[in-house]
Order: C-alpha cells, then structure tokens, then sequence
C-alpha cells in the first residue's frame, strides 16, 4: 500500500468512527436547557413588553440576528481555545443562539412574515424534541474501546498542566488509563497508557477537592429528598401530580362540550391562542387526545394510590411521554408557548416517577 492510499484508509478509518467526548451528556444538557430557556424567556419578555423593536427608520433589528451572533461565537470559542471550560461555555451559547433562530421560525415559512403563525410553535417544539433524542442517543451507555479511554484521560491531563489535579480525579484518570493499557489493541496504545498512568501516579501533590456550585446542590438536594421524602409521602405526591395533571387535561374538552371559554391558568404568557375555527379537524384531535391521556394519568394515579406500584408508573409514564411527545405539538398549534409551561409540569413529574422507580426498586 503506497504512502497516499495509507493516509486515505487512516482518513475514512477516523471518519467512519468518531470518539464521544467524555462530558458530552453534560454539554449537551447545557446545551438544551440554555435553548429551552432561550426560547421561553424570549417569548414571555416579548409578551409583557408588548413586542417592542430594535431600530428606527424602517430598520427592524431582530432577535435572529442576535442568535446567529451567540452562534459564531460558540463556533469560534473552539477554535481559539483548547481549554475545558470551553466546550460548556460554548454548549451554552449554542443553546441560546439556536433558541433565538427558532423563535422566527413564523417569519421564514410565510409569505407575510407571520411570527405569530399556528404551527410555528409545535415547529420549535418538534426540533426541541428531536435534540431530546441526539441526548438520548449520546446518553447511552456504552463500553468504551482504548481509543476512546485515550482520547479522555489525553483530555483530563489538562488538569495536570493547570495545576489543578484532585486526588479524586487522579484516581479516576489513573483507572481509566489502565482500561485503555487492558483495552489496547496494539503495543504502542498499549505502552502509551502505561507509561501516562506511571506518569500520573507518581504525582503526589493534588489540589484540594472543591465540589462544583451544582454538584453541591444536588447533595443538599438528595438529603432533603431522604429526609423528607419517604416512600409512602414520595408515592402520595406522584399519585397528585398525576391526577392534577389529568384533570387539566380536560380543561380543553369541557370547554368544547359546554360551549364557554374558561379561566385560562397561563394565558398571559403568550398573548395569542387559536381556536377550533384555525383548524376544525385538528382541533378535534387535540380534544380526543386530550380526553385520552387524561384518563390514562387519572387511571395511572389510581394504581399507584392502589399499591399496585408497577402497572400505574407504567400507565402514568406512558402517558406523560405521549403527551410530552405528540399532543403537545397538536395543543401547541392553537396555545402556542403557553404549553411549554404545562409541558414543564409534566416533565416534572415524568422525571419524579423515574426517580421513584430508581430509589425504590421493587
């Protein structure tokens, strides 16, 4: 094999298998709440300011531009810098930058510039979800191969280099170099995370172990949760939050049926809502959806209340992510934004049910 076909095979080799980022879930959290975040505070300051704009003299400079501004200053970050702190900050702007985009979506898809368009919002929300999915997909545990092993603990001896080496992350730097020396599949690899792991150890000098802002407030969290949250109050608190969020499932179907508007709980946040007549036939599908996992979360509330645990996290589960998932594209069309704070309510509880199922195994 000649020098140039060598570099070719080495080339689709490295593109064919790319190596995950050792704090890419992370990143990519960052990335969704700053985007979710973008998006939510964009609307509701917008809405209570009355929808002011930028510029004069038939300028109009919108909230686009500054999105695609944090944007090229999140690709830049990584080309200019090789620190860790880089690859959050950018996750950050990123979120950000694409939260303001897509907020405009409305102007980009019609004729008239329409912000306000029905499906501009069930649009957002859907690319929202389908980022949902890339983190899920990240997520996935896996067994790391030497190269991959390489690539982080290569990453984390940046920490050596700023002096700022735990003996915690030692410990963890020096097992992960010596699955990358078990793992190798050549000599070389295999010599390389000998003689780093030798490296490391040898450093006795650490810096002091100072938990992060959030790593602190997630222990405080679970001590809470241990203190004052026993099984029978933490099934208590699901089993209503799963009943409150059925019956405001209903709040659209009874007002259809009784022919009268109700008091809206969040309609000061959007400003805009559409009814039956924007689109008859969907608006009948959002009701018959609504009506269905109304039900479903009522009746999942009732196993849980009746200690039949497993089959009412199931039902209660399902239903939150089908309504996580499609209805709220269909109820987005006509309440717009508004959903998003109905949406938070139930992710909440869908991520109480998770908890419950982990801290109480059956």
């Amino acid at each position: 094999m000649t020098r140039r076909a060598a570099k070719a095979d080495a080339l689709r080799r490295q593109v064919r298998d790319p190596v995950r980022r050792a704090r890419a879930k992370s990143n990519l959290i960052l990335m969704l709440l700053s985007f979710a975040g973008s998006v939510f505070l964009t609307r509701a300051f917008l809405t209570f300011t009355g929808y002011p704009q930028l510029g004069g003299g038939g300028l109009h400079i919108a909230h686009v531009l500054w999105g695609g501004l944090l944007l090229f200053a999140a690709a830049l970050l990584p080309l200019m810098w090789a620190n860790q702190w880089v690859y959050p900050t950018g996750a950050l702007l990123t979120g950000a930058g694409v939260g303001l985009f897509i907020d405009e979506v409305g102007k980009f898809i019609t004729a008239n510039n329409d912000y306000f368009f029905p499906a501009a919002a069930p649009i957002v929300y859907a690319f929202f979800l389908l980022t949902v999915l890339v983190y899920l997909r990240v997520a996935r545990p896996r067994e790391a191969d030497a190269r991959t092993e390489l690539y982080a603990a290569l990453g984390e001896m940046e920490e050596i280099l700023d002096g700022d080496l735990s003996r915690e992350e030692r410990t963890a730097l020096v097992a992960r170099l010596g699955r990358a020396e078990a793992k190798a599949p050549r000599s070389d690899l295999a010599r390389l995370a000998r003689d780093l792991r030798s490296f490391v150890s040898r450093r006795r000098r650490s810096a002091p172990f100072l938990p992060g802002r959030w790593r602190e407030a997630l222990r405080r969290i679970l001590r809470w949760e241990r203190r004052w949250m026993p099984r029978a109050r933490f099934q208590a608190a699901l089993v209503g939050g799963l009943v409150g969020l059925g019956v405001l499932e209903f709040k659209n179907p009874a007002e259809t049926f009784l022919g009268e508007q109700l008091p809206r709980l969040f309609g000061s946040f959007t400003g805009r809502h559409f009814g039956i007549e924007a689109a008859p036939q969907l608006y009948a599908l959002r009701v018959s959806l609504e009506i269905a996992i109304g039900l479903a979360l009522i009746f999942g509330a009732a196993l849980l209340a009746l200690r039949r645990e497993r089959a009412g996290l199931a039902v209660g589960t399902l239903a939150l992510l089908l309504s996580l998932t499609v209805v709220n594209l269909v109820v987005m069309y006509f309440e717009q934004f508004s959903t998003l704070v109905t949406a938070s309510m139930q992710l909440a509880v869908l991520l109480g049910m998770i908890r419950y199922r982990r801290r109480f195994p059956r």
